[in-house]
């Protein structure tokens, strides 16, 4: 059977694209320097397949559809929203595991959204391209998108019970891949209102402590009351984190950096999750 061998978060910033010089030379190196520790824990680990858990930016599903949560099934393409260095091409697509996913799914109570030919955005496209492709193994991914964009946003309970069911689906599939899983965005960002570029790193460390000791209830008793004031409209994407944390098992983690970077108008942090025995 197929097994979760590790876990990461990061962010999905396509600021760093867009603007590189909006960091200072220092927390541009340490950043790009924190996906390449990932990266090289990734090859460590010997994926074979990896689960990246983003979300909907209101680029895929605009107002005449906006799923709760998506998986890949087939093709891949990406990221639609392309960006300097990072251009929409076929993506590494591991359709099997994904369909295999949504099949236990819809027995145990996850109907979810399938793409069985799907085009995604940079919160799939970036950890692929500073997290996966630098290790040089060719991973394929199941993509999987959470409604953490804009309202109405996933329950924060939801995402974690889908990480669950991630967990328990890859472990039924026949095959002896090790899997790894990637929640893909925030911490503390503001998209489109007065405050972008506000960064709080007290909520963030906050979020990465949650993260590393495996605090499922602190998790959930974040209220989005709470993320959107302390955090902002972007840090709703932590729903990502919560789910990849239910995928490991909660079984808790390790920082590997962060750099608050305003000029990036994100709080950037790396952490790796354990997988449970």
């Amino acid at each position: 059977m197929a097994k979760i061998v590790g876990g990461f978060v990061a962010p999905h910033n396509p600021v760093m694209y867009l603007n590189p010089k909006g960091a200072t030379q220092e927390q541009s190196d340490f950043c790009y320097g924190a996906y390449a520790k990932m990266a090289d824990r990734i090859k460590e680990l010997e994926a074979d397949a990896a689960i990246v858990i983003g979300c909907d930016h209101y680029i895929l599903f605009g107002t005449e559809c906006l799923p709760p949560y998506v998986i890949s099934t087939g093709e891949m393409e990406g990221p639609v929203d392309q960006l300097p260095g990072l251009k929409r091409k076929h993506l590494p697509s591991h359709g099997a595991l994904g369909e295999h996913i949504a099949n236990v799914g819809r027995e145990t109570g996850f109907d979810w959204t399938v793409g069985r030919a799907l085009n995604v955005d940079h919160s799939i496209a970036v950890p692929n391209h500073l997290m996966l492709e630098p290790t040089g193994r060719n991973i394929p991914m199941v993509a999987v998108m959470l409604a953490c964009g804009v309202d109405p946003y996933l329950p924060m309970k939801r995402a974690w019970d889908l990480g669950e069911h991630i967990a328990d689906a890859v472990a039924s599939f026949d095959s002896d891949e090790r899997v790894v899983v990637i929640g893909s965005g925030g911490i503390s960002h503001h998209v489109g209102d007065e405050r972008m570029g506000e960064v709080n790193p007290e909520f963030d460390q906050k979020v990465l402590d949650i993260v590393t000791l495996g605090d499922k209830a602190a998790m959930l008793a974040l209220s989005d009351e709470e993320i959107l004031r302390d955090g902002g409209n972007g840090a709703m994407e932590i729903r990502t984190y919560a789910c990849a944390m239910a995928a490991t098992r909660a079984a808790g983690g390790t920082v590997i950096g962060y750099e608050a970077v305003p000029g990036w108008v994100t709080g950037m942090g790396f952490a790796e999750l354990r997988a449970a025995a």
